[in-house]
């Protein structure tokens, strides 16, 4: 995993949701929406998938949000 806000791709992004029990729930265009559960509440995380591209830091800080997890833990 990248340890900054300034690379991270979707693939990145996506395994590291995996890792921590997410799981696809649909798709709408290019914006995959993934569900799942941390800190016992249910959350819903939306990744944009532009191919190969970078991840805009203030995107990623978005789905930090989402997902509720730490960002001290996305970070290592």
């Amino acid at each position: 995993m990248p340890g900054r806000l300034f690379n991270w791709t979707f693939s990145d992004v996506e395994s590291f949701l995996k890792e921590h029990g997410f799981t696809l729930n649909y798709t709408n265009a290019s914006h995959y929406y993934y569900i799942g559960s941390y800190g016992g509440q249910l959350r819903n995380v939306c990744v944009p998938f532009h191919g190969r591209a970078i991840i805009k830091p203030r995107t990623l800080k978005g789905i930090i949000l989402q997902s509720g997890i730490p960002r001290g833990e996305w970070l290592k």
